[in-house]
């Protein structure tokens, strides 16, 4: 897969450029120069379905050391890209240290563009633009990102360099087809999928970063000492047996009341962040319990359909507490996450901290579970001889067959001749017959009912 490096000195609309391009508000924007820090990625799509990773970095300044650092940083993204986009702001005049950094770009020989930003009518074009030239560009854009305006001539140049993604194989077809030849084996999960992207979520001080250094074996390295610079997540990988492991260490959410200026650009943040993600680890304090807020994060969760490892740290200051009290207190209060599995454990001393990484890597694999179609409809079977699919008005609902059609999270297709009066009682019953025969611990799953030759888009689901 390609990658698109945005380089440019602060606050001249790279992380504006990077929203654009992902058509999401990712990276957090404001007035204030070097609000990005640290290395952001996305994969997008644009025409034709080409895909390709942009990566918005910090801006590059060497008029400080943390600047510095991030120009780094910044030089290094533009080396392992394959495709590099140096932006300068069309309202300033060209800057001498601008044109020396776009130099040494160039002398990478890869695609470069000089984007000018800001340019935002004709008349600034015909006042501003031209000035850079003196850039010596071999492309240049002017645009301006705030007002989409012309990127048109941007994009055509792109898919010069982002070739199509190859068309899907034949899923679709095996999904409808209950007798395609399929080796009789017992569920797995891809080899080929071995990145598990863990997002770290909960409230303020529950432990979240001291849980992410433990789990990590070291201090994470700190940026700069200047308030608001774990506004953004820094991601930090590991590699665990045959599994790399990305965790995102979240700004902590606050209660809306709490948050003052551009945190509240970080709340976002935590939620757009669980579309991205295959697993969550909800981190609770032990000491206080699961609160109103708690229970609106299980609702995120579960509304997109995360595999979930519930947290409670804090443990060796629980008190009186029994554990049974608090899985009693955390069912009770998270009928979101009644498949989440949960885990006691102290960041602070350690206690069972180790074993969250194989309950990660457990976890990940039920997520990422296929199970032979030959197997599945072996079970379905079983279950509707125990309790058959309740009629309609006198009328017979019959299951004809059952598919999974997806993973992350397990995604089952019943095929029926009445879809729309399967009860969703009878798929919930179904959904836990299921959970009986697998093992679907801490992973959501999902049951739909559906006509034969009916496509995904033509689901209610």
């Amino acid at each position: 897969m390609k990658k698109v490096a945005i380089l440019g000195r602060p606050n001249v609309g790279k992380s504006s450029l990077f929203n654009r391009l992902a058509k999401q508000r990712d990276a957090i924007t404001s007035d204030v120069a070097g609000t990005t820090r640290d290395i952001k990625k996305r994969i997008v799509t644009i025409s034709e379905n080409r895909e390709f990773e942009v990566i918005d970095t910090g801006g590059i300044d060497d008029s400080s050391a943390l600047f510095s650092k991030v120009g780094e940083l910044s030089l290094k993204a533009a080396k392992d890209a394959d495709i590099i986009l140096y932006m300068v702001d069309g309202k300033m005049l060209p800057d001498e240290e601008d044109k020396q950094l776009f130099y040494r770009l160039q002398k990478l020989g890869k695609p470069l563009a000089l984007i000018v930003n800001k340019i935002d009518n004709d008349k600034e074009e015909q006042e501003r633009y031209w000035e850079f030239m003196s850039f010596g560009p071999e492309v240049s854009f002017p645009v301006s990102v705030s007002h989409n305006r012309k990127f048109v001539p941007f994009y055509q140049w792109l898919e010069k360099y982002i070739p199509p993604k190859a068309e899907e194989n034949l899923a679709i077809q095996e999904e409808f087809d209950p007798l395609f030849d399929e080796e009789e084996k017992a569920p797995q999960q891809a080899d080929d999928d071995k990145h598990i992207k863990v997002a770290i979520i909960g409230r303020v001080n529950t432990g979240k970063s001291s849980l992410l250094n433990a789990l990590l074996h070291e201090e994470r390295s700190v940026v700069s000492d200047v308030a608001g610079t774990t506004i953004d997540p820094v991601d930090e990988t590991i590699t665990y047996g045959d599994y790399e492991i990305t965790f995102i260490d979240t700004a902590g959410i606050r209660r809306r009341s709490k948050i003052l200026g551009i945190e509240k650009f970080a709340l976002g943040r935590t939620t757009d962040m669980l579309e991205k993600a295959n697993l969550v680890l909800l981190v609770i304090d032990a000491t206080q319990g699961v609160s109103e807020l708690d229970e609106r994060v299980a609702g995120l969760i579960e509304k997109y359909r995360l595999a979930c490892l519930i947290v409670l740290n804090k443990w060796d200051l629980k008190g009186d507490k029994t554990y049974e009290e608090a899985v009693e207190n955390i069912r009770h209060k998270l009928k979101f996450l009644h498949y989440a599995s949960l885990i006691t454990v102290s960041a602070k001393t350690g206690m069972r901290v180790h074993k969250i990484l194989d309950e990660i890597v457990k976890i990940y694999e039920r997520y990422s579970m296929r199970i032979p179609t030959a197997k599945l409809n072996e079970v379905i079977r079983e279950a509707i001889g125990r309790h058959h699919v309740p009629s309609h008005n006198g009328a017979s609902v019959k299951i004809k067959f059952a598919t999974q059609y997806d993973s992350k999270p397990p995604r089952i297709a019943l095929v029926s001749n009445r879809p729309e009066y399967i009860h969703f009682s009878y798929k919930r019953y179904l959904a836990n017959f299921l959970r009986e025969k697998f093992d679907f611990e801490g992973v959501p799953l999902e049951i739909i009912a559906r006509k034969r030759g009916e496509r995904d888009d033509d689901i209610e689901q």
